[in-house]
């Protein structure tokens, strides 16, 4: 398992995203797979959510990304009470002219299972990403 605490703060945000691909590569997945650029992409949109719709002042945001058997798990997680994103299934497209609001949407594109858990304070979004099977030799 891998856990890092990052500022809410846009440097933040893209920080996660590249310790996300650099853990990944050290886990055997390679930069550049499609596995590593789905988590890559799934990190990125789930820490600017929590930067920008989950930030609390002096408070940071985490991610952990854990091996499971057959796949990956993303959790990112903020302090921010009260509102919460839709979960699976409950996601809307925005408005053409919208300048935001598509990062969920490529969170349940790219992701095989994802939810949202409560916690106090805030809010876990946690999302799964399958391997692909190795062969065996």
């Amino acid at each position: 398992m891998f856990s890092q605490r990052l500022s809410a703060t846009p440097r933040g945000a893209r920080l996660a995203r590249r310790l996300a691909a650099h853990q990944l590569h050290d886990w055997g997945i390679p930069h550049g797979t499609d596995a590593s650029d789905a988590v890559a992409l799934i990190v990125a949109e789930l820490a600017a959510n929590a930067v920008t719709h989950g930030r609390v002042p002096g408070r940071d945001f985490e991610l952990r990304l854990t091996l499971v058997t057959g796949g990956v798990r993303i959790e990112v997680s903020d302090a921010r009470a009260g509102s919460h994103p839709p979960g699976p299934g409950e996601v809307h497209p925005p408005c053409s002219l919208d300048e935001s609001g598509r990062g969920l949407l490529l969170v349940d594109a790219l992701a095989d299972r994802w939810e949202v858990l409560r916690r106090q304070p805030g809010k876990t979004v946690r999302a799964e990403v399958d391997l692909p099977a190795t062969p065996s030799p």
